[in-house]
C-alpha cells in the first residue's frame, strides 16, 4: 500500500525540514563566502510562514495573530514588510 508523500511530510518536525533545507543551501554555495546566513533564513521563513498562516485563517489577521502568539499591530507590521 502506497502511502501518499503529503502523508510521510507530516511524521517530518519543522525542525528537520529547516536542518535539511539549509544543509542543502550551504551545500550549494560551492565554497562561497555568505555572511548573514540568520537574516537570509529568517528572510525565507518569515514571509513563507506569515503567507501559510493568513491563508489558514483566510485572512483574519485577529485570528492569525493569536495563532502566531504575536501582536496584531506586530502582524500587520510584518505583512506590510513583506508585502503580503
Amino acid at each position: 500500500m502506497n502511502i501518499p508523500v503529503r502523508r510521510e511530510r507530516r511524521k517530518q518536525p519543522i525542525r528537520r525540514s529547516v536542518q535539511s533545507a539549509i544543509e542543502l543551501y550551504l551545500d550549494d554555495l560551492n565554497g562561497h563566502k555568505i555572511n548573514d546566513l540568520y537574516h537570509v533564513v529568517l528572510n525565507e521563513v518569515e514571509p513563507a510562514l506569515l503567507d501559510v498562516v493568513m491563508n489558514h485563517v483566510e485572512g483574519n489577521q485577529t485570528q492569525a495573530a493569536e495563532l502566531l502568539g504575536i501582536n496584531r499591530g506586530t502582524l500587520r507590521k510584518k505583512l506590510k514588510q513583506y508585502g503580503l
